[in-house]
C-alpha cells in the first residue's frame, strides 16, 4: 500500500506542512475527525503545484475559529451556509476548512439544502473523481486514503470525469471548473463527461449559475500557474463573459502578467514564497474601469485577496520611494531593505517599476548579489577555522556578506585582518602516542615485585639483594635485548653474582716424594 503520509510530507512546502500540523492539533483538541480532501490530494498525487489546503471535518468547523487564531492562523472569510471558514496560515499558506455535508438541489439556480454528513457522503456530492478523495489525519487511521470513485486511476490516465449524470445541471459552475482544469492540467474530458458538458452548454445551464460561485471562480484565477492560458480557454468556451460581461483577453495586460509569472518562478527557485494572487488580478483587469474592478472585488469571498489587490499599487509606490532615498544609499542597505519587505511587493515592483534605479536595485537583489552570497564561507574563513558550527557564525557570515556588497573586503589581506579577531583558539596538541605493550609491562612488573626479605647469607640471598638494588630498565618502544653485564671491581662477598659461573674442576694433587733419611751431623759416628 502506498505511503500517502510520506508523499504528502515531501510534496507540501515547509509552510504548508506546518499548517497541516496546526489544523490537525486544533481539530484533535476539539474532538473532530479531520481529513485532507479535494484538490490538495489531487495535486499531491499528480505532482502539480499545491495551491491551497482543503480540510474537511466531521462536525462544525466554525467553533474552531478562536483556537485557530490562538495557534497563529488568520480567519479571512466565513460562509455560514456551507459551514466553511477560509484561513491564512503562517507563511502565506492558504487553506479552507469545511463541514462534511450532503447537498440536495431542489431547483437549478437555487442554493442547495445542506445537512451534516459523514466523510463518505461528503465525497459523493463532489464534482469530479479526481477531487473526490480524502486522506485521514486521525489517530488510528492516519494515512488511510479514501477513494470511492477511483480518482487515482483517472489521475494516472489523465482524464476529467464527473461523478454522476446531473453534475452540470445541479451546479453549472462546474462547466467553468471543467474548462479551467482542462486548461491547467492539459487533460481532456472523459468521453461521457464531454457528452454531458456539450449537452449542458447547448441547454444554457450556465445561465443559472449562482453569484457566489462566480466569485469563487474569479478568485481561483488568481492562483493559476499560467492564468493567461486559462483566461484564453475560458474566453474560447464563452465562460469569461459569465464571470464579467466586459471581460475579454484584450483587457488583460499580457506582457505584464507574462513577466510577473517569470519573476515569480525566479523568486520561488530562490526559496521565497510570494503570493502572486493580488498582482495576477491587477494585470488580468488592468484595462478595466475602477467601477468594473470594484464590481469584481465584491464577488470574491476572500477579503484578504481583495484588500491586497486594492492596496498593491500604493504599497509598491511607497517601497519604490524608500529605494530611492538614503535608506538604500548603499548595496548593503538596499539588501536589508528588500529582505525586510514583503515578497509580494518585491515581485510586483520588479515588474512595474518605472524608475531605472529602482529596477536595477531589484535586479541586483535577485541576481548579482545572490551570487556574492553563494561564495560564503570564504576560503579565509575556512583557513581560520570559522565554520558554521560556531554559534556566532550566522551573524559573522552576514556581516562579511554586507562588507563584500559594499566593496570593503577587496583583498585577502583585508579579509584576514577582519576575520582574525573572530577566529577560535587553536585546538590542543594531540595526546602522546601510546607506549608499546612490552615496554609498558616492564615498569609495571618491576613496581609490583615486593622487596625481598633478608635471609641467610648465601648465594640466593645475595642475588636477591643485588636484584632489588638494580635500577629499573629504561622504557623503549620495543623490548630491549639482554646485554652482558660489565665486569665490576671485586668487593666483599656482596658483589658476587647471584649465580656464580662454573669453576673448572681442580687438578688432582701430586703425591709427596719419599723423604730421604737425615744426614748425620758432622763429628758423630755411626754406632
Amino acid at each position: 500500500m502506498a505511503d500517502y503520509i510520506y508523499t504528502m510530507e515531501i510534496r507540501l512546502t515547509p509552510d504548508q506542512l506546518k499548517g497541516v500540523g496546526l489544523v490537525q492539533d486544533v481539530a484533535r483538541a476539539a474532538g473532530l475527525n479531520l481529513y485532507l480532501t479535494g484538490g490538495a490530494i489531487r495535486d499531491i498525487i499528480s505532482g502539480f503545484t499545491i495551491r491551497d489546503l482543503d480540510f474537511t471535518v466531521q462536525g462544525n468547523p466554525l467553533k474552531l475559529q478562536k483556537d485557530l487564531e490562538k495557534a497563529g492562523a488568520k480567519i479571512t472569510a466565513v460562509e455560514e451556509d456551507n459551514r466553511t471558514i477560509f484561513i491564512s496560515l503562517p507563511g502565506n499558506a492558504r487553506a479552507e476548512i469545511s463541514m462534511a455535508r450532503t447537498e440536495r438541489f431542489e431547483k437549478t439556480g437555487k442554493p442547495p439544502i445542506v445537512t451534516p454528513a459523514t466523510i463518505h457522503d461528503d465525497l459523493r456530492r463532489r464534482d469530479f473523481t479526481v477531487n473526490a478523495m480524502a486522506l485521514s489525519l486521525n489517530e488510528g487511521s492516519r494515512g488511510l486514503l479514501l477513494d470511492p470513485f477511483n480518482g487515482v486511476a483517472d489521475i494516472e490516465t489523465k482524464v476529467i470525469r464527473i461523478l454522476q449524470n446531473y453534475s452540470f445541471l445541479e451546479d453549472p459552475s462546474r462547466l467553468i471548473r471543467a474548462t479551467r482544469f482542462a486548461a491547467r492540467f492539459h487533460w481532456p474530458l472523459e468521453e461521457r463527461t464531454q457528452a454531458r458538458y456539450d449537452a449542458a452548454k447547448e441547454g444554457s445551464y450556465i445561465d443559472h449559475i449562482l453569484r457566489s460561485s462566480i466569485g469563487h471562480e474569479i478568485a481561483a484565477l488568481a492562483h493559476e500557474d499560467d492564468p493567461l492560458h486559462v483566461v484564453k480557454m475560458l474566453e474560447k468556451e464563452g465562460w469569461l463573459e459569465i464571470l464579467h460581461e466586459h471581460w475579454t483577453v484584450a483587457k488583460v495586460d499580457t506582457n505584464g502578467i507574462t513577466q510577473l509569472m517569470k519573476t515569480r518562478q525566479q523568486m520561488v527557485d530562490m526559496g521565497y514564497t510570494p503570493d502572486a494572487g493580488p498582482a495576477v488580478m491587477y494585470f488580468l483587469t488592468s484595462h478595466f474601469s475602477d467601477k468594473e474592478v470594484a464590481d469584481i472585488q465584491k464577488l470574491i469571498p476572500r477579503k484578504d485577496l481583495v484588500e491586497a489587490w486594492r492596496d498593491i499599487e500604493d504599497h509598491a509606490k511607497e517601497l519604490a520611494k524608500r529605494l530611492m532615498g538614503k535608506e538604500a544609499a548603499t548595496p548593503s542597505r538596499t539588501w536589508q531593505l528588500l529582505s525586510s519587505a514583503r515578497p509580494e511587493m518585491v515581485l510586483f515592483l520588479a515588474v512595474t517599476a518605472k524608475q531605472q534605479s529602482v529596477e536595477q536595485k531589484i535586479k541586483n537583489y535577485l541576481t548579482k548579489w545572490r551570487q556574492v552570497q553563494q561564495k560564503l564561507p570564504l576560503p579565509e574563513m575556512t583557513e581560520l577555522l570559522i565554520t558554521p558550527q560556531l554559534p556566532e557564525y550566522p551573524k559573522l557570515a552576514h556581516d562579511v556578506f554586507l562588507l563584500l556588497l559594499d566593496g570593503k573586503l577587496r583583498s585577502r589581506t583585508e579579509t584576514l585582518k577582519f576575520l582574525k579577531p573572530f577566529a577560535p583558539p587553536p585546538p590542543p596538541p594531540p595526546p602522546a602516542p601510546r607506549r608499546g605493550r612490552g615496554a609498558k609491562a616492564a615498569p609495571e612488573a618491576a613496581a609490583s615485585v615486593a622487596p625481598a626479605k633478608p635471609g641467610p647469607k648465601g648465594k640466593k640471598g645475595k642475588a636477591a639483594a643485588v636484584a632489588t638494588a638494580l635500577p629499573p630498565a629504561p622504557s623503549a618502544p620495543a623490548p630491549a635485548k639482554p646485554q652482558a653485564a660489565k665486569p665490576q671491581a671485586k668487593t666483599p662477598e656482596k658483589s658476587k653474582p647471584a649465580k656464580p659461573e662454573p669453576q673448572p674442576a681442580p687438578k688432582p694433587a701430586k703425591k709427596p716424594a719419599p723423604k730421604s733419611p737425615p744426614k748425620p751431623a758432622p763429628g758423630k759416628k755411626k754406632q
